[in-house]
């Protein structure tokens, strides 16, 4: 998603891999210092890569730790060729401006941006990005096609001539975590929830009543804040298991401009009156039937906000990304008290009306590797990315920073004494690429997803009725979709 690496600095609780914490922060000092000066001087074979400090931390070791640099080695690339950081943050908007504002003045290094899978395809169509389809190996690029997720690279390539522009560098997908003990305590069965998630009205009595029992103050912690996260994640998971859409079915993600708006029907609006009764309980524009699981301040909260109530054992289930496994489902938190399957549902898929919806839902989120067209140092660029497409290197990123590969067969094939915890989910994690839900990733995604944002947190906090805000934001989606080009994207 947009925030996909929001709350990722946290890594001190990944189990055996708690070296990381000082790794990280050697890398960080070293790093930072290089990135004031780049492209000044720097060494030949160094290559200059965007990242924010959680994947920044996994890059280098400070001794004889693992890391991807030394990876990436392994897997082929040239002993002179090293990568630098140039560290940005984690908001994802800040980081499209970034990269937007070198790639426009035609500015490198940076000489590979690390992009959020929702904006990627903006800087495609500006040929600002190279197409890796015509430069890395034949070879590479089959096994991209043939063994990575299809959602993430779908965000990554050409929307027109298909031509792959981005390599995947890690997915991520939505989950829904859950205190497993207390939820059984409260006598509900739990044992189909991984892979068959129970509908929402069920969750959210068992949520109230495993909170009310264990005397916590939190049921239900979730993202609503006013930011990319809710328009391309939470909200888009919750509209989705509901049988909703922002324009139609999945066709319609990758082609703005004719396509149908439907934020203004009925299963969207629904979704969100459900949300209001988790803040508010029964109250106006609320659902009948669901119980008051969520505290208000939701409407406030990202990932790290989110987590954090659930982490500390104070609430009952917590809606995050694979980093939240590895840290609550580490041996010294819940270990195997933590129950985790993506979302409930609100309908089941044959009584959705459009396709890809109804059932279950996990937003897709991730990140890409560009090679800037502008770097003086492509080939060398091209090189890493060859190693990157390396499953060893996968692994390692996965084992270090939690990230979940590319090629998600490697999850059900690691151990957890490996990886850590999220390969005790393999199952779920299968279930979730199935039903990975992407955001409408086009050219006109980041001018529309404000809109999305500021309409749905308005709703949720009251200061718009549901129907009113869908009603607004679909005059304002049609707006947008009509200043589209007549040639799409």
């Amino acid at each position: 998603m947009g925030r996909d690496t929001a709350g990722r600095n946290d890594r001190s609780r990944l189990g055996r891999r708690s070296f990381l914490k000082t790794a990280s922060a050697s890398a960080a000092v070293g790093t930072v210092a290089v990135a004031g000066c780049l492209g000044r001087g720097r060494t030949p074979g160094t290559v200059v890569l965007t990242a924010d400090s959680g994947v920044e931390g996994i890059i280098h070791s400070d001794g004889d730790g693992p890391s991807v640099q030394q990876a990436l080695w392994d897997a082929g690339l040239d002993e002179d060729i090293r990568l630098e950081i140039q560290t940005v943050v984690s908001d994802s908007a800040s980081r499209m401006q970034t990269a937007q504002a070198a790639l426009e003045a035609g500015r490198a290094p940076p000489d590979i941006h690390m992009m959020d899978s929702g904006w990627t395809v903006p800087f495609v169509l500006r040929n600002q990005t190279v197409n890796l389809t015509e430069e890395l190996s034949e070879e590479t690029v089959s096994f991209v096609d043939e063994n990575y997720l299809d959602a993430i690279l779908e965000t990554a390539r050409h929307p027109e001539s298909g031509d792959l522009h981005g390599l995947p560098l890690f997915p991520d997908l939505g989950f829904t975590l859950y205190r497993q003990d207390l939820i059984e305590d409260a006598g509900y069965d739990t044992s189909s929830w991984a892979t068959d998630p129970p509908r929402w009205e069920e969750f959210a009595n068992a949520v109230r009543d495993a909170r009310d029992q264990a005397g916590l103050d939190y049921g239900y912690t979730t993202q609503a804040a006013a930011y990319e996260g809710l328009s391309c994640c939470t909200f888009n998971e919750v509209m989705t298991s509901w049988g909703g859409a922002y324009f139609g079915g999945v066709d319609n993600l990758f082609t703005a401009g004719d396509r149908p708006i439907t934020v203004d029907e009925q299963p969207v609006i629904d979704a969100i009156r459900m949300m209001r009764s988790f803040i508010e309980g029964e109250n106006q524009n609320t659902l009948d039937g669901y119980a008051q699981i969520s505290p208000s301040a939701i409407v406030q909260w990202t990932e790290q906000e989110s987590l954090s109530p659930f982490d500390a054992g104070n609430a009952v289930s917590n809606r995050n990304w694979s980093f939240a496994i590895s840290q609550t489902g580490a041996e010294e938190a819940f270990g195997e008290d933590l129950g985790v399957t993506t979302s409930p549902v609100g309908v089941p898929e044959a009584e959705a009306e459009y396709d890809g919806t109804g059932g279950t839902a996990a937003a897709l989120g991730g990140w890409n590797l560009v090679v800037s067209p502008f770097s003086d140092r492509k080939e060398e660029a091209l090189q890493v990315l060859e190693a990157f497409a390396s499953e060893e290197v996968m692994l390692t990123i996965f084992e270090l920073g939690g990230y979940l590969p590319p090629n998600l067969d490697l999850v059900a094939e690691a151990s957890p004494d490996d990886v850590g915890p999220v390969a005790r989910y393999g199952d779920v994690v299968q279930a979730a690429s199935d039903n990975a839900i992407p955001r409408p990733a086009t050219d006109i995604w980041p001018a529309e997803s404000p809109l999305i944002y500021q309409s749905v947190n308005a709703a949720y906090r009251g200061a718009s009725s549901p129907t009113a805000a869908m009603n607004d934001l679909a005059e304002e989606l049609q707006q947008s979709e009509s200043e589209v080009p007549t040639n799409g994207n």
